[in-house]
């Protein structure tokens, strides 16, 4: 039997909350969707404007469904995390002192490459002034030569090249100390 009737509509003001009018959907769909003896499945809710234009929400709705967060998380925090100035905020003030102290520990870093060679060669010459009379020469100016070019081929922006010729110098201090001086 067919029957002849109004269409149906679901309203809203146009200030309520948008996670409410989902919620809404979301019954409107789990009550009226099944068939019944004066409608088909799905008839209603159905996106269609009759007098009054469809809310960008309830489009939305129809469209991809409900939002992620509130199909995943509780109704209170998925409403909290869609605004974002509530998660903006923190994000700016953990990021702020991150990206304050970034290029120090940049700085820090790149000096202890430089750093740890200079270490290698105060060893060095720790171990020349404390040899034993049997050390060789030839070995110890070796090892100066290999720390040299591993300082040569170490790789640092040009800030720092400073720091790697100074280096560079240093070694050829020492190597100059080593071979006017014999080891003891």
């Amino acid at each position: 039997m067919v029957l002849i009737g109004p269409k149906c509509s679901l309203l809203v003001r146009r200030d309520l909350h948008a996670a409410i009018q989902y919620r809404l959907l979301e019954a409107a769909v789990e009550i009226h969707s099944p068939p019944s003896m004066i409608r088909n499945a799905g008839e209603f809710p159905a996106p269609e404007p009759v007098d009054l234009p469809l809310s960008s929400y309830a489009l939305e709705f129809y469209k991809t469904g409900t939002p992620f967060l509130l199909r995943h998380l509780p109704f209170r925090l998925a409403v909290l995390l869609a605004q974002p100035v509530v998660w903006l905020i923190p994000v700016i003030v953990i990021l702020f002192p991150v990206f304050r102290v970034a290029p120090a520990v940049y700085d820090w870093f790149e000096r202890r490459r430089v750093y740890r060679l200079y270490a290698e060669l105060r060893h060095l010459e720790e171990e020349m002034f404390s040899a034993a009379p049997s050390q060789n020469r030839k070995d110890f100016i070796d090892r100066l030569d290999q720390l040299k070019d591993r300082a040569s081929k170490l790789s640092v922006p040009t800030q720092f090249k400073p720091l790697t010729y100074s280096l560079r110098l240093h070694i050829d201090m020492v190597r100059q100390e080593a071979e006017r001086a014999p080891l003891n």
